[in-house]
């Protein structure tokens, strides 16, 4: 029997700017990590970034070295060397991936770019519990080994609606941070300066939304999994002129593609929504199992964690704490239905995946009844498999194309 013929996907020629602006990010860190005059901070990725760059720090996101770490698959490896000193399997898989990369002096940093041996040394850990407590306890390992201050906010969850009582509260905790980091850069805060900062986040968060967007398109323009490569510069680079410009480049690009009837997954049949974290360890084979089946995966609530309309030059600290407080994994259920089903709607799905990660409870959507509540509520089907961000020994690839395929296959008798 003749082989299959492979759909053919087209690559995005934004890529190799995206590359390259990533790699000066990277040698711009360790050159502020040998510098005298230059502060360096760590920063979750949701944390007040905004502050910390108007205040001349370089910032580097540990969550996206852990994010590294899982596509070269590295993280399996190295998780071991965390549980060894107490670090439980089952907690965040970033967290004991990046642990157990400094336990073993490893970065994919170091195999990528020439003369950067691996993250560099904080002055200051900065963290937003936003997303999880374990970033909290992930950045006070870090303090404790390295002998650096660590200071953050400790943000509500599971709202529906972004009060003003929430507001006040971030608003307050964010500005509590200022007399510390003003004392490790031996300047004070600019309120100029963050004023710039924080329009330009709001700029980069814009083109980011148009560029997610064009996936709305028949047929998408790009997919979920061209979503977690691009969406780099939005971690680790918004509030800078470089992520701004890189996006305005990619967003015309896409539109360019749209026009002309360019689709990211050749002969897309069937669209789909991915609900929780990516698989960093199978990104291309998932890419490619969606592709031989003609399902476009077009849309999700992780790439679009980076969008912010709410930032606001005119009142930096405040927008800042609404924003922070409006990301999707820190709403109430309640919240989270209506949005999915906004999107569904939105980017004309026919059915939903959620990925169960292992070890990031609070990015799994699936444990409490959503999937059927909102399959009962729409009509639209979905499909649930197991598996983690970083830890491949949570995989079965077998399993998971199996689940696929008949999947894929009940979308086609609908």
């Amino acid at each position: 029997m003749a082989p299959e013929k492979q759909p053919q996907r087209k690559k995005i020629e934004s890529t190799g700017q995206m590359m390259k602006i990533m790699s000066d990010y990277f040698y711009d860190l360790n050159d502020a990590a040998k510098s005298d005059r230059r502060k360096v901070a760590w920063c979750t990725s949701v944390g007040p970034a905004e502050l910390l760059r108007a205040m001349g720090f370089a910032v580097h996101f540990p969550e996206n070295h852990a994010a590294m770490l899982g596509a070269t698959r590295m993280a399996t490896e190295l998780i071991p060397e965390a549980n060894t000193i107490g670090y439980s399997p089952d907690i965040c898989s970033y967290l004991t991936a990046d642990i157990g990369a400094y336990l073993k002096g490893s970065s994919p940093l170091a195999k990528a770019y020439p003369g950067i041996e691996g993250p560099p040394k904080p002055d200051v850990l900065v963290y937003n519990t936003n997303q999880c407590r374990d970033v909290q306890d992930w950045f006070s390992w870090y303090a404790r080994e390295l002998d650096v201050p660590c200071i953050g906010i400790t943000s509500p969850k599971n709202h529906t609606d972004v009060s003003d009582t929430l507001i006040e509260d971030v608003t307050c905790q964010i500005e509590a941070l200022i007399p510390t980091l003003e004392e490790i850069t031996g300047e004070k805060l600019d309120p100029q300066k963050l004023r710039e900062t924080v329009a330009l986040s709001r700029e980069c968060t814009e083109l980011w939304r148009q560029v997610l967007e064009t996936a709305a398109a028949t047929p998408a323009p790009l997919t979920f999994f061209d979503g977690t490569i691009h969406m780099g510069p939005a971690v680790v680079l918004r509030g800078t002129q470089q992520a701004v410009d890189y996006y305005q480049q990619l967003l015309a690009e896409l539109k360019q593609r749209i026009s002309d009837q360019v689709a990211a997954v050749e002969g897309e049949r069937h669209r789909i929504y991915w609900e929780g974290m990516p698989v960093w360890g199978r990104l291309r084979q998932h890419s490619e199992l969606f592709s031989e089946l003609q399902a476009s995966v077009l849309v999700s609530t992780y790439c679009s964690s980076w969008v912010f309309p709410d930032f606001d030059a005119e009142q930096p600290i405040r927008s800042m704490a609404k924003a922070y407080l409006g990301l999707f994994i820190v709403r109430s259920d309640a919240y989270k239905e209506e949005y999915i089903k906004q999107m569904l709607e939105k980017f004309h799905i026919d059915g939903i995946i959620y990925h169960d990660a292992k070890t990031c409870p609070c990015n799994s959507n699936s444990r409490y009844g959503m999937p059927q509540r909102l399959e009962q509520e729409t009509g639209i089907p979905s499909l649930v498999i197991s598996g983690d961000l970083n830890d491949l020994r949570c995989v079965s690839d077998e399993q998971t194309r199996t689940n696929v395929e008949a999947f894929i296959e009940q979308l086609e008798e609908r």
